[in-house]
């Protein structure tokens, strides 16, 4: 979005309301009042007016550019990230249900947070020194995939000197060229599809490309084919944890080729990130539960045989490499009094062995 948009002054009073009140989210949905996400709960604006669907209608395409409006009206659903002067920058996600506009803007954090702001674990920052291979983000929507990606991509700049191209919807986070120079494009307004963009990106020279999501088949496959061939490509996907990545992943592909993805993803796969927002036990934000594996020799040959039981046992054992499970990470967020056990229970993909390791450590 050019900073020539003007912003209706209804949305930037609720938008500078969404900053003020500590909230991550202000949610738009007709018949009701503006909706504030705050400390992972929903809270309605009791004081403000019910917003009814031409009304949040008029504030939502006020903002797009033309070409985002046309894919509103034919796909039912758009993405943008805009700023707003003196108050910030914003994600929208706009949608139709029910025939009426709805939509959530999320309040984007002033420039890119590093490792220890987000409170993640200090091994990821080893990231920013792979030189090629696949290195996934994963986790559910809200659980901070772009602002991790960010902040990698972030450490590069500083670090290296390299040709980045990232293709994202929307653009989340604006990089400045510090030592990289970094190239960023959005679906819908430079390009048409992540698969089209991914094709022109092998062609411009890159080393390190980042698509924001793998969303099917063609551009799974490219993106493993560019990392296979020299290059070191991020993305995320909307899986629970690691080896739930690896399976989406090979699944995607027809029953005749899974084992030979499963050759590839062997090669070229350096490290799947999983992470989870949690509610803090004592109020207050959220933080992150991380499950981190890196893509070892022993377990490069686990994923070309598939054992996936065997895949989390090496998890868990590689503590010296600085991997984690998501049971791992939640005991520890337990026992430094972070998260709550139910929060951590329910977090958990094996609830069970979660309270065996714990059981554990109390005797």
């Amino acid at each position: 979005m050019t900073a020539a948009t003007i912003i209706p002054p209804r949305l930037r009073e609720l938008l500078a309301r969404t900053r003020e009140q500590g909230s991550s989210d202000l949610h738009l949905s007709a018949n009701m009042p503006p909706v504030l996400r705050i400390r992972g709960e929903l809270r309605p604006l009791a004081d403000e007016p019910v917003l009814d669907a031409d009304a949040i209608s008029a504030l939502v395409t006020a903002v797009l550019p033309p070409r985002h409006r046309e894919v509103l009206a034919e796909r039912k659903s758009i993405d943008l990230g805009f700023s707003v002067p003196q108050v910030g920058r914003f994600r929208l996600a706009a949608y139709y249900q029910r025939g009426a506009l709805s939509a959530v803007l999320r309040l984007l954090a002033d420039g890119t947070p590093t490792f220890a702001d987000l409170g993640l674990p200090d091994s990821l920052a080893r990231l920013a020194d792979t030189r090629d291979g696949l290195i996934l983000v994963t986790g559910p929507t809200g659980s901070g995939k772009p602002t991790t990606l960010a902040t990698l991509i972030d450490e590069i700049n500083r670090r290296h000197r390299y040709n980045i191209i990232t293709i994202e919807d929307p653009i989340e986070y604006v990089h400045e060229n510090d030592h990289c120079v970094i190239n960023q494009r959005e679906l819908h307004v430079d390009v048409s599809s992540f698969a089209d963009a991914l094709r022109d990106a092998l062609r411009a020279d890159p080393d390190v490309i980042l698509v924001g999501e793998m969303r099917d088949l063609e551009t799974i496959r490219t993106a493993i084919m560019a990392a296979e061939t020299g290059h070191l490509v991020f993305s995320t996907l909307h899986s629970r944890d690691c080896i739930s990545t690896i399976n989406r992943i090979v699944g995607v592909f027809s029953e005749h080729e899974q084992n030979h993805i499963r050759q590839q993803l062997s090669s070229a796969l350096r490290a799947v990130v999983s992470q989870r927002l949690l509610p803090r036990a004592a109020g207050g934000g959220r933080v992150p539960a991380v499950e981190i594996m890196f893509t070892t020799a022993g377990i490069a040959n686990l994923v070309r045989q598939g054992k996936d039981e065997m895949i989390y046992s090496a998890i868990e054992t590689g503590i010296n490499h600085g991997m984690q499970t998501m049971e791992q990470s939640l005991i520890r967020l337990i026992d430094t009094g972070e998260i709550s056990v139910e929060t951590g229970t329910t977090a958990a993909r094996r609830p069970d062995l979660l309270q065996k390791r714990m059981s554990l450590r109390r005797k």
